[in-house]
């Protein structure tokens, strides 16, 4: 993935070669800050790799989850028709109780 935006691999930057000038670099100081440099790239794709593991660990977790919503939702959506059921059913309960009692006494 990431690869390929990355123009130098540890390799290459081991295997460089460098011309030597009569004024040129010392060759242990060019080996030692390209050791640096190698230890970074290293570290580099190292840490891409953890989050990339992050990532699609989250991503599974957030997948989970909306699951889970939309199961609770579903429960939450039964629940208020059976909620309205009774509601309903207890005022006609509520209706025919009354109608009993004015025939029972009368009123």
């Amino acid at each position: 993935m990431f690869q390929e935006r990355i123009m130098l691999t540890v390799n290459d930057i081991y295997n460089k070669e460098f011309k030597l000038d009569t004024r040129g670099y010392r060759p242990q100081e060019v080996d030692k800050y390209l050791d640096v440099i190698m230890r970074d790239y290293e570290e580099f794709i190292s840490i891409i790799k953890e989050q990339n593991h992050e990532i699609k660990q989250l991503t599974e977790d957030n997948l989970q989850l909306k699951q889970e919503i939309r199961i609770l939702r579903t429960k939450i959506e039964a629940l208020k028709d059976t909620d309205n059921d009774s509601g309903s059913s207890n005022v006609d309960v509520l209706k025919r109780l009354s109608n009993l009692e004015k025939i029972i006494y009368g009123k």
